[in-house]
């Protein structure tokens, strides 16, 4: 079976171009891989919202300004521009899909977040991201689109020319993780919307899934990536030993939350001027300073001097999870710690979502677009999803009839290799990686701690690399193949950059470089030719 576009990922990004693009070529064949259910993924579990310019007090030049001040000098100003103008546009198309906001008496209800001027945030109380899925599926289950649930990527596939060389992307392979099976997708286009690597670390806001499989695939297919040191860090997680994951979105401190020590006093103030409204680099720092400084587990968010009724319908949520753990945030503190949440660097693509790979595109957190820089600002990053949907849905659908179709694509070959009676060493690597990543490349640095993480993950990737070429392939073995994948490129792109910015902190290099312009850290794969699509 062969396909028009193919679409890897099932989050806001890649369900948003589907429909675009079936909105501009109705009779386009369509194949979308879902890593999980389709209804997994981390727009199912984003919260806060998104930003845009919607009230008449606000502008788009705030909007971007404040973008640029967040990322710590490393946006791309004329991509940021791109963004901000396009994002009532794009809010407005989720209306017409169906997604409903909150509203205040007759507009829209907006919410301010950290580093934003203004309140531009549009939400669905505090589950936006849960929201835009539920109506964005609801749409693609109508599309006449092919969804392959429990579906993960392996590989993709290039085409290959004469004298050794690579052409155009022309399809992936795809474990169907229900049977076991590779299966073959041969198409024209193919997309990567999977998603960041948020789980190369111990704590993470992030859903299991989120292990760097699109940024994996595209580095070892030829693409160049960049910035990957800036992992952010979301300052507030539910702290508690039941709680896996649970994010504490950051409108609570929009509306007012305080952020405590564990003897009640306020801290954000002695740490920058902006208090708990500052960038989520300087939050997370702050709060890892003070745990570090005092020796306790976790801080205190504090939302309770607020009316209980304002609290359980602006956050409910919140409120609702926090309950489960006996926690309620109507009457007392809420239990938090930093965890890993956003991966601000991805695979180098231009406005249109291309990559150096003719008919391959990222979209979305696998990408790196110059929106972010040093640090992704609150609420930017489902619109960057919407925004670069759009754009690489127009220019898909304005190639697809001049695109040869694929080539016969050769089907998996396992004839090579057996079972794995040794599935405990892939639990194990996956363990230690995790931990040598929270511990050595967390959210302060030092050029020991990385060469430590260097050199332990040259050693698994080594073994990583035999246990694949043995065994057959298990959903879990991809994922520890594309985590310390993503791993060496993080701890690389870390000791490339000498200085501390945005997300990016280094007590070896505690200060910004003053030297202009400032450099993005670009990798570039042994594979790479300079063949970006035009």
């Amino acid at each position: 079976m062969s396909y028009d576009l193919l679409i890897i990922g099932s989050g806001a990004a890649g369900l948003s171009l589907a429909l675009r693009v079936l909105e501009a070529k109705p009779q386009a064949r369509i194949a979308i891989l879902a890593k999980g259910p389709l209804s997994e993924g981390s727009t199912m579990y984003a919260q806060g919202g998104i930003a845009a310019v919607l009230d008449a007090t606000d502008t788009t030049d705030a909007h971007l300004a404040d973008t640029l001040t967040a990322g710590g000098g490393l946006c791309n100003a004329d991509t940021v521009r791109f963004v901000v103008d396009n994002a009532k546009p794009a809010i407005q198309w989720l209306i017409d899909q169906g997604v409903l906001f909150d509203r205040e008496g007759g507009d829209y209800h907006l919410t301010r977040e950290g580093g934003h001027s203004h309140r531009r945030v549009i939400h669905s109380a505090d589950a936006t991201g849960k929201a835009v899925q539920t109506a964005l599926m609801e749409r693609i289950i109508e599309s006449g689109a092919e969804v392959f649930e429990h579906h993960i990527a392996v590989d993709l596939i290039r085409e290959r020319l004469g004298g050794g060389r690579l052409g155009r992307c022309v399809g992936a392979y795809g474990l169907d993780r229900s049977s076991g099976h590779v299966r073959t997708f041969p198409a024209r286009s193919v997309v990567l919307a999977t998603g960041g690597a948020s789980r190369v670390y111990l704590y993470s806001s992030n859903p299991d899934g989120s292990t760097g499989d699109g940024i994996a695939m595209a580095w070892r297919a030829g693409c160049r990536v960049a910035n990957m040191e800036f992992s952010q860090f979301h300052p507030t997680c539910l702290y508690h030993p039941k709680a896996k994951t649970f994010l504490v979105t950051e409108a609570v401190r929009g509306e007012g939350g305080h952020l405590l020590r564990p003897d009640g006093s306020r801290f954000m103030d002695d740490y920058d001027p902006r208090g708990e409204l500052a960038p989520r680099d300087v939050v997370a720092r702050a709060i890892d300073d003070v745990m570090k400084r005092l020796g306790c587990s976790n801080v205190y968010l504090d939302i309770s001097h607020k009316p209980a009724d304002f609290i359980t319908s602006h956050f409910p949520t919140v409120h609702a999870e926090c309950l489960k753990f006996g926690i309620d945030m109507t009457k007392e503190p809420i239990p938090v710690v930093p965890a890993a949440h956003y991966t601000c660097g991805g695979v180098l693509t231009d406005l249109s979502g291309r990559t150096d790979v003719p008919n391959l595109y990222a979209i979305g957190e696998v990408s790196c677009t110059g929106l972010h820089g040093a640090n992704r600002m609150a609420s930017n990053s489902l619109l960057e999803c919407l925004v670069f949907g759009a754009a690489a849905a127009g220019d898909i659908a304005g190639k697809l009839a001049a695109i040869a179709p694929p080539p016969v694509l050769a089907a998996w070959d396992e004839s090579w290799v057996t079972d794995s009676d040794e599935e405990v060493v892939v639990a194990h690597n996956w363990d230690e990686l995790r931990r040598f990543m929270w511990d050595y490349v967390g959210i302060v640095r030092s050029t020991k701690r990385l060469e430590r993480a260097k050199h332990r993950i040259k050693l698994l990737l080594s073994e990583i690399a035999e246990y694949y070429g043995t065994f057959r392939v298990t959903n879990n073995l991809l994922e520890l193949r594309n985590l310390a994948m993503v791993a060496d490129l993080i701890v690389r792109s870390a000791l490339a950059r000498r200085e501390s910015r945005g997300l990016h902190y280094t007590i070896d290099y505690p200060k910004r470089d003053s030297i202009a312009p400032v450099q993005n850290t670009i990798l570039i794969p042994k594979n790479f030719t300079a063949q970006r699509q035009s």
